[in-house]
């Protein structure tokens, strides 16, 4: 009896491990080969406009590389809002190379900045942050002309 229910159990634990697998070279996992794929690498995240006044130029520029073993490609890139405009590169970034996305600002709209823009692309890390900041204040009033330069009857 003892070994008619040992029997069972060892047939009991073969039974089991066979039910977790199904023994075919399929269920084995398999080796990892090496992808190749982008990585984006931006030299900054951040671009601060600091102080300037209303009107002035609102453009700049985020620099990036293809850090990757593969073409980068951008699908997207988009703002927190319509005060910001991003422009990228449309054709694949080939690994090593450099790129840029340009932003603009609509300086028009005086106070503080704090926008971000989002990029997305097929890199490793397919979604980077990027940040506008600054503030603008408003344009300088120009000075009125003195009343009492000029006119004949100032001098009276």
């Amino acid at each position: 009896m003892k070994k008619v229910f040992s029997l069972l159990m060892v047939l009991a634990f073969v039974m089991a491990g066979m039910a977790q697998g199904d023994g075919s070279a399929a269920a084995q996992p398999k080796k990892n080969k090496k992808v190749k794929t982008p990585e984006i690498t931006f030299e900054t995240l951040v671009h601060d406009y600091g102080q300037i006044n209303q009107g002035e130029n609102g453009e700049c520029e985020f620099v990036f590389k293809n850090t990757g073993k593969a073409e980068l490609i951008l699908t997207n890139c988009r703002s927190s809002c319509g005060c910001t405009v991003p422009s990228w590169p449309k054709d694949p970034i080939a690994p090593g190379k450099k790129a840029s996305i340009k932003v603009k600002y609509n300086t028009q709209r005086v106070g503080q900045i704090n926008k971000t823009i989002t990029v997305e692309s097929n890199a490793v890390n397919d979604r980077v942050v990027l940040k506008i900041t600054g503030n603008v204040n408003p344009k300088p009033t120009e000075a009125a002309p003195d009343n009492n330069s000029g006119a004949p009857w100032a001098n009276d």
